[in-house]
């Protein structure tokens, strides 16, 4: 049996038009096929900018598929009982029996804080280690939590699929350390360059797909069939293993 994987960087569902569509955002889901998808940049009760909408709920509802949240950022208010967040989510056809959301180190006034989602999910019975997340712009911070999520990853008990933007190059020292424990989709499978940023032009490729050695990787692609939707594009991988 295979599986359609998908990482996408939705821009709080800001597209190239500047508009906050989130119906583009599930018409790119749906069209994708896709059976899980790691999503980074998520609003849930944010801010006017999305309309304080709760944007994986509304998704998740959408698109008949289970959820799991992770927040960056999280701020209370004194006059709202409910947390406005930002970060990282999956979509899952599949259940999605544990959950947790790993804050990375963060220094206020600094840089924006990051984290990542790390779940397990039930294949057909088989389970796997899904993890989300969307690394730091700053070098220095970059580096640590590229530390941190290799000691995650060989501490790990089921087969990992790693997802995200991840601001980074291929072949730069953290892509090395990562792709010594798993696999990139895209240096295995991948024709072309791959960017995914930005949508319409797209010069860099920062959003990533790795997996572990005993996933088979079967094809990978960019899906460019709605690059207005968000200032990213979708990578997509098709595995098997189950």
């Amino acid at each position: 049996m295979n599986i359609r994987i998908m990482t996408y960087n939705i821009h709080h569902g800001e597209g190239m038009d500047k508009k906050v569509d989130l119906h583009r955002i599930a018409n790119v889901i749906e069209e994708s096929e896709a059976d899980i998808i790691g999503l980074n940049e998520v609003d849930k009760h944010f801010s006017k900018r999305s309309h304080f909408q709760n944007q994986i709920y509304w998704l998740a509802n959408r698109l008949k598929l289970k959820h799991a949240y992770s927040p960056s950022l999280s701020i209370l208010s004194k006059n709202s009982s409910t947390a406005r967040e930002y970060g990282n989510a999956i979509l899952s056809k599949y259940p999605i029996l544990t959950k947790k959301s790993h804050t990375f180190n963060y220094v206020p006034g600094f840089v924006e804080k990051r984290s990542m989602l790390d779940t397990t999910i039930n294949i057909n019975g088989k389970l796997f280690q899904f993890m989300v997340t969307h690394m730091s712009l700053n070098r220095y911070f970059h580096a640590k939590q590229t530390n941190y999520i290799i000691n995650h990853v060989c501490n790990a008990i089921y087969p990992v699929i790693l997802l995200g933007d991840w601001n980074m190059k291929a072949g730069s020292k953290p892509w090395n350390k990562i792709t010594n424990q798993l696999q990139d989709v895209w240096k295995i499978k991948g024709v072309g360059s791959g960017n995914t940023y930005p949508s319409l032009r797209p010069k860099s490729r920062i959003d990533y797909i790795f997996i572990s050695s005993e996933i088979k990787l079967i094809d990978t692609e960019v899906m460019n069939s709605f690059p207005s939707a968000s200032d990213h594009l979708p990578l997509i991988a098709k595995v098997t293993s189950f």
